[in-house]
């Protein structure tokens, strides 16, 4: 990252950096989609009665590049949200998850998930519908799929519900965004008693782009503007096409056997 991101960030808090993330006009994942993609054709349903609305799937296009791409959604309007439900995936939204894995397995496309939610869903019917084992059989799959994956960080990446689809060889993560076992206001909440210490939280969780990069749980980190970027922001944007084509270009050449030791041994360092 340049000098010029690294100053800029020294003027913002971690909790400034988590709020940046969240932003109304950010882009969403379904905004991502729609401008990397010359074609997509979405696919629906967990095959078991389910279609969350969390999460859009589908196989699409980039520059003449076939993948299968998983984005969660969050909305931008009231109504978009709350059909969406805020971005967290159920039981459901995991098994048609999975669904694509396999999908993307059979026919040799490499995997794009695109992150973006508070968490995963938390309420007593995705307890009941088996929230964790959902979640757990995507880590195992992804561990051992046989395609390529490539991860974007575009928003918020917290919790279970984020790394239910982001097991990847590459992990791409944007400047502002957060990527985290927890959301700094649950954070403080848990360990404080009071989630006004959110502030405390969010530093000492090591939670930003710089920090997940030092640590090498994620691989490059793109640079935005200084509030944020949105949909305007072409450079941006282009940015994050180039980074996504170029990984593909890489790992699609990489034998497969190669490739999923070194997703192996980069897990297991972590």
């Amino acid at each position: 990252m340049s000098k010029t991101a690294l100053e800029r960030k020294s003027k913002l808090s971690a909790m400034d950096r988590v709020y940046l993330s969240r932003k109304a006009d950010r882009p969403k994942g379904l905004d991502i989609i729609q401008y990397l993609t010359t074609s997509f054709e979405e696919l629906h349903g967990d095959k078991i009665g389910g279609d969350d609305h969390a999460v859009i799937c589908g196989v699409g296009e980039i520059d003449g590049v076939k993948a299968v791409i998983i984005g969660q959604q969050k909305g931008s309007t009231t109504a978009e949200r709350k059909e969406h439900n805020f971005g967290m995936m159920s039981p459901s939204g995991y098994r048609k998850a999975y669904r694509m894995f396999l999908l993307a397995e059979r026919f040799s496309l490499p995997v794009i998930t695109i992150i973006d939610t508070p968490g995963a869903f938390a309420a007593i019917e995705a307890e009941k519908n088996g929230i964790s084992i959902s979640i757990a059989e995507n880590l195992a799959k992804m561990s051992v799929l046989q395609t390529p994956i490539v991860s974007l960080v575009l928003g918020e990446g917290c919790s279970g519900g984020a790394l239910g689809v982001g097991v990847a060889d590459k992990v791409i993560m944007m400047e502002h965004a957060y990527y985290s076992v927890i959301a700094p206001e649950g954070c403080a909440a848990i360990l404080w008693k009071d989630a006004r210490e959110k502030e405390k939280a969010a530093a000492q969780l090591k939670l930003l782009s710089e920090d997940l990069e030092r640590f090498s749980m994620v691989d490059t980190v793109l640079p935005e503007g200084e509030g944020g970027f949105t949909m305007e922001d072409k450079s941006v944007l282009i940015s994050i096409k180039n980074e996504l084509l170029s990984s593909l270009n890489i790992l699609c050449a990489t034998p497969m056997e190669e490739l999923l030791l070194k997703r192996y041994k980069k897990y297991r360092s972590i």
